[in-house]
């Protein structure tokens, strides 16, 4: 049987952006609230495209990762900050499920930049008759926290790419040729970045 690679599915958003509508209007220096739905709208875009590029979770957040069969060893989880193992569970070809039960089936590590999932000692991943897509089921809770807890170059990043997408209302600037703010996005991003 060959694996396909991890399919990940957001379970739950984050209840906040990392940058708030007062700063980002700070930012932009407006003063009244004609623009507030499109300026949220811009820093949630903006996140939403920083989180891509790092391939991170920034604000506390719930994902789910679905694979075809339990590899062998250690699951490394993606999205960064790894807090909380929330379910892991696998289903047989009858499509029934089971949930392995926190630190008797297995246990995890938050230390480092990806999280990992694995069998509790002594133990290996189960071993069924897997159901022919989706089989394991992994829940996590990722992300640096609250807004306060994401890296300042981060936030940075975030008003960037709003500002300027608010005074670039095109998807096309005519006469220009400058890629400087594609290059401090980047930058800023690319130290934490996960390859």
């Amino acid at each position: 049987m060959s694996l396909r690679p991890a399919a990940l599915v957001l379970h739950t958003a984050p209840a906040e952006e990392p940058v708030s509508l007062v700063e980002m209007k700070q930012q932009l220096r407006i003063d009244s609230a004609d623009e507030d739905v499109l300026v949220t709208a811009l820093i949630r875009a903006a996140r939403e495209y920083c989180e891509a590029y790092q391939n991170r979770a920034y604000i506390t957040q719930v994902w789910e990762m679905t694979m075809d069969a339990f590899p062998r060893g250690v699951i490394e989880l993606p999205k960064g900050s790894l807090q909380s193992i929330n379910l892991v569970a696998y289903r047989g070809v009858d499509g029934q499920s089971i949930t392995l039960a926190p630190n008797v089936d297995y246990i995890f590590s938050t230390r480092g930049i990806v999280g990992r999932l694995m069998p509790a000692h002594g133990k290996d991943w189960p071993r069924f008759a897997p159901f022919p897509v989706d089989a394991v089921t992994v829940r996590f809770t990722c992300g640096y926290g609250v807004a306060a807890a994401v890296p300042a170059k981060t936030r940075q990043a975030i008003m960037l790419l709003a500002s300027h997408w608010f005074t670039n209302r095109e998807s096309v600037l005519v006469g220009s040729t400058s890629k400087e703010l594609e290059f401090t996005v980047s930058a800023l991003l690319w130290m934490d970045r996960i390859i």
